[in-house]
């Protein structure tokens, strides 16, 4: 990866399809996010089509799938699948995993295996589309050991999803495991561990600020929602005292980084700010730079 030659560094971006055209959410919560979200264009890229999208722009993107089988009944796309794309394209793509945390040992030692032999550099947890709290100590705590252990890095959906937005009941899916303040215990019980808190947590978002603050290991991403409608104390934390921990992510494909950054350019932030939060703090935060 030439990081001279990147403008940005997505680290919010999603491997909706297999190679086999296998989906990891149901038709009846794929087609309402799409609608939720207003998608255009290819909604299901291949990993290759999504390494060619970046290439193009001269960005990189971490991808990753979302496992919620014991929630959802529906296989995610292989994690094995995710990296070895991301690896026959390192010059654009950097491999996250997810594992469902009900999967308990098994998926301790799968996690461990994915960061050893395939190269994972961090872990997506969805606690909505998951249906487990953050900071339950019998669910993902040994997840987060081996996350700690391997200097890996924890990215946590919080704030309102769009998958389930729509379908009666929100299709099961319950907000209340996404408020970012169960993140917190977390970022106490393990002060090693690397966290992102992903997307504008609303209805959450002073809570969000309140854990980056007060917590050096937790970081924001901005996906998910257009910069034109981020929070003004969102804005103003990015600004100043956020400025080193928050990252510019989109949540591709559901959200193009083309009309993020598109927005992002009205946003009234210093000019010494901007280069941090589309690639110099997620190039420091991913290890490809010196501390």
């Amino acid at each position: 990866m030439d990081l001279q030659d990147l403008v940005a560094i997505d680290v919010h971006t999603h491997a909706e399809v297999s190679s086999t055209g296998h989906s990891s959410l149901d038709d009846d919560l794929h087609t309402a996010s799409s609608a939720y979200f207003k998608v255009e264009g290819n909604r299901k890229p291949t990993l290759e089509e999504t390494a060619a999208y970046y290439r193009e722009r001269r960005m990189a993107a971490v991808i990753f799938t979302v496992d919620a089988e014991s929630a959802t009944g529906t296989e995610p796309v292989p994690n094995e699948e995710v990296a070895e794309a991301a690896a026959a394209n390192a010059d654009v793509l950097i491999p996250f995993a997810s594992i469902d945390p009900f999967r308990g040992k098994a998926g301790v030692k799968q996690a461990r295996r994915l960061v050893e032999e395939y190269g994972v550099k961090g872990f997506k947890f969805h606690p909505s589309v998951q249906g487990f709290f953050p900071d339950d100590r019998s669910v993902a705590y040994g997840l987060y050991e081996v996350i700690e252990e391997t200097g890996t890095i924890a990215l946590f959906h919080t704030g309102q999803t769009g998958i389930g937005a729509g379908v009666p009941g929100g299709g099961g899916i319950r907000l209340k495991y996404s408020n970012p303040l169960h993140v917190d215990d977390v970022a106490a019980d393990f002060p090693q561990l690397k966290i992102i808190l992903a997307h504008p947590s609303f209805p959450w978002q002073d809570e969000a600020l309140a854990v980056a603050t007060h917590k050096p290991g937790v970081h924001i991403d901005l996906s998910g929602w257009s910069p034109k409608y981020f929070p003004p104390q969102l804005v103003q934390y990015a600004n100043t005292l956020l400025q080193d921990k928050v990252l510019f992510g989109s949540d591709f494909p559901v959200l193009t980084p083309d009309r993020w950054l598109a927005d992002f350019e009205k946003l009234s932030l210093k000019d010494a700010v901007k280069p941090k939060i589309l690639k110099e703090n997620a190039a420091r935060l991913l290890g490809l730079t010196q501390p």
